[in-house]
């Protein structure tokens, strides 16, 4: 399957690490270090991941090779829903007249992405669908404790769209080779490590330690598992997208799989962790950079737990 097109939105505001030493004590220094974050994006409070959403589709408009009433499946891939019944998809198709499509939400935490790149892959197979648009959007903002002294300054919020098609339509397009997926709720401290209880608190991360431990694991175990499955060895990879949870994490990786850093692409200094958009939002923040026959590697982490990955040949 191809990729025919990529946007995003980002709102404007920052919010710098210096807010936070009132309300948890950590200095802007320490964020920093233990996180590579220095400011986060935040949406604001009439924004939510359907406005987002919405207007991530309006910017990639302009490069859409077809008319997007052919798109006949849309894909809401977040954790921070605005409306759990009028999904971010059901709102894209009133919006843009989308009207042979089916629309639905998924959530796998940070790895919603992925899992709604295989799900689009699965239509694609079945012949139930030939065009798809995935908008993976995350407003942490709405749900974070910022006094939580554990993960309260990690969050920002943004959104991107994805439309991808069955088969190739331009040149331009660029093919997604492989997806890996897996639910990892029976490892280590799995459902407990990362918690979103709206009405108990909000976005709590009590065991990020694990986290780290497992994203730090899972994220390069996947990639190197696709490159082999693929013909490919890990010279041959261009770029690696992570999950931007932690720039420790993605310094980490670089380490065990002995790759420059300049392979690395991330946002998270300036936006923090966007969640389920994250890795989608590097890709399409830099998508007009890749060269023809670039090899890009997506991989993601998230609570739950939860992995995944692509491969995607430019």
């Amino acid at each position: 399957m191809f990729i025919n097109a990529t946007g995003f939105y980002v709102p404007e505001e920052r919010v710098h690490n210096d807010y936070f030493l009132e309300l948890n004590g950590l200095t802007s220094e320490w964020i920093e270090q233990r996180t590579g974050i220095k400011t986060r994006s935040k949406a604001k409070t009439e924004e939510n991941i359907n406005t987002m959403g919405l207007e991530a589709i309006r910017k990639t408009l302009p490069a859409l090779p077809y008319d997007i009433g052919e798109v006949d499946l849309i894909i809401s891939a977040s954790y921070s829903p605005y409306d759990t019944v009028a999904t971010g998809a059901h709102i894209a198709q009133c919006e843009f007249g989308m009207d042979k499509a089916k629309a639905f939400y998924v959530s796998s935490a940070c790895s919603s992405f992925v899992n709604a790149l295989e799900i689009v892959e699965g239509y694609f197979a079945l012949n139930k669908a030939s065009k798809a648009l995935i908008l993976p959007a995350d407003k942490n903002s709405a749900y974070s404790n910022e006094t939580d002294p554990k993960s309260g300054h990690l969050w920002g919020d943004a959104a991107a769209a994805f439309f991808i098609s069955k088969e190739r339509m331009t040149e331009q397009d660029q093919q997604v080779l492989d997806i890996y997926t897996e639910g990892l709720g029976h490892i280590s401290k799995g459902p407990d490590a990362v918690q979103l209880r709206p009405r108990d608190g909000g976005i709590m991360m009590p065991e990020g330690r694990d986290v780290f431990m497992q994203a730090c694991t899972y994220m390069p175990k996947n990639v190197l598992l696709l490159l082999e499955k693929n013909g490919y060895a890990l010279d041959d990879l261009s770029y690696f997208i992570g999950h931007q949870a932690n720039m420790r994490i993605l310094s980490n990786i670089a380490r065990q799989l002995d790759l420059p850093e300049e392979k690395f692409l991330h946002n998270i200094e300036e936006l923090g962790n966007t969640g389920s958009v994250s890795s989608a939002l590097v890709y399409a923040q830099h998508r007009h950079t890749f060269k023809k026959g670039d090899l890009v590697a997506i991989t993601v982490f998230g609570g739950g737990y939860s992995a995944g990955a692509c491969l995607i040949r430019c």
